[in-house]
């Protein structure tokens, strides 16, 4: 099986230019392709957790990756998948976001001479003229065909600034220019992102041209990820994050844990590197030894982003915590400040949101007296205005419980 055909069979591969071209080129190691992040925080999350494992899967196989940060997109933002605008961000803050990711790229991907590169989009976008890009690229778009495509489409109603409308020229630019610098073929994303795809695609053949149409595909092919991976992403109190600052490995490795079962197959598939015959063996397991695909789900993806200490650790904890053990060694944990204090206690509900077990003092409180979800060791809390001392936050502190399956500690 090639690589091309193990992607098909783990369902990565939604849609292509030329599947015959993209079979060839893929299966014989002759693609330099990139898939683009914008910096929009200072943590990588589970949203590009499946773009990093294609990335790390195909050059294995021998092929070229091109991990392009947008520094310069990034400036504007993508109206894709959005219903509103965005927040700009700062070149500061952009500027330490790549650095943050530059970082935990490296986990995934060999990077260096002759293997793969890492580029940011700022070199060439941030000095462009104007008045030279609406002559030598804007003549290449029809606005007519931009306002056709879907992701221009979602936002029309609630509206579409100029600056967002730009997006599609910029990436279409961004394959282009790695096209002529390194020879780049190959443009993987997620569903959304397939106008933008197809947008580069074209330039680069109207630029470029070529003696014949064969000669032209082979220059421009594209890839489309299953949109699985645009799903991802979301856990109590926010995102789950690839840092372990942000999102600990306990928390990361109950995130997969907890996975639905029409998903643990799924994921089993598109993200780790469980050989097919065993996860065609587990597809045959039913209710409790779903549990078993789950943890093993959950142990190879914190061992591929935290290692396997921490994987370890995470399991251990999470089989102690359910099994009836109570074990709080490894589990996720908050240090309260004695700034926190007033009058010598804590409420609760400003605890659930330091932990992050809450996203706002809001969502606190509708988890305490209407989801009626929220325990302090042990023992069910119903009254929002609870309180506790610095001598109960001392020592091993208190286990807050949302449910049955997320624990944390915090404590002094």
């Amino acid at each position: 099986m090639g690589i091309y055909e193990e992607l098909q069979a783990r369902g990565l591969v939604a849609q292509v230019t030329n599947e015959e071209k993209v079979r060839e080129m893929l299966n014989n190691g002759k693609a330099t392709f990139y898939i683009g992040f914008d910096p929009t925080a200072d943590s990588l999350h589970v949203g590009h957790f499946m773009a990093l494992c294609l990335m790390r899967r195909l050059q294995k196989a021998g092929n070229r990756p091109i991990a392009l940060l947008g520094g310069g997109t990034g400036m504007i933002g993508d109206p894709s998948g959005k219903s509103e605008m965005r927040k700009v961000l700062t070149k500061e803050t952009i500027e330490h976001n790549i650095e943050c990711f530059k970082k935990q790229m490296s986990r995934f991907i060999e990077f260096g001479e002759d293997k793969a590169l890492m580029v940011n989009n700022a070199d060439w976008l941030l000095n462009l003229n104007y008045v030279e890009l609406l002559r030598e690229v804007g003549a290449c778009f029809s606005v007519n065909n931009m306002l056709r495509a879907e992701c221009y489409k979602q936002r029309m109603a609630n509206g579409l600034s100029f600056l967002e409308f730009n997006y599609m020229i910029m990436q279409a630019y961004d394959f282009y220019t790695l096209y002529q610098r390194y020879g780049c073929n190959f443009q993987f994303g997620g569903d959304d992102q397939w106008s933008n795809m197809l947008a580069g695609r074209e330039l680069i053949r109207k630029k470029i041209g070529g003696d014949t149409e064969d000669k032209a595909e082979s220059m421009t092919i594209t890839l489309l990820l299953n949109s699985q991976g645009q799903k991802m992403g979301k856990t109590v109190g926010g995102a789950v994050w690839l840092d372990p600052n942000k999102t600990s490995p306990y928390d990361f490795y109950q995130y997969w844990r907890n996975v639905d079962d029409s998903d643990v197959i799924k994921c089993l598939k598109m993200l780790t590197d469980v050989s097919l015959e065993e996860i065609a063996e587990m597809e045959t397991w039913k209710d409790s030894q779903l549990n078993k695909a789950k943890e093993i789900l959950a142990f190879e993806l914190t061992k591929l982003v935290h290692g396997e200490d921490e994987a370890n650790k995470a399991q251990e904890t999470a089989r102690s915590l359910f099994g009836g053990g109570g074990a709080v060694a490894n589990m996720p944990e908050t240090v309260v400040s004695a700034d926190e204090f007033a009058d010598g206690s804590i409420g609760l509900i400003k605890l659930l949101v330091l932990s992050g077990i809450a996203s706002s003092n809001g969502d606190a409180r509708r988890q305490i007296t209407k989801d009626k979800c929220i325990s302090v060791n042990d023992e069910k809390v119903l009254d929002a205005n609870a309180a506790y001392t610095a001598e109960q936050l001392a020592g091993e502190g208190l286990v807050l419980k949302k449910g049955k399956k997320v624990y944390h500690r915090v404590h002094l």
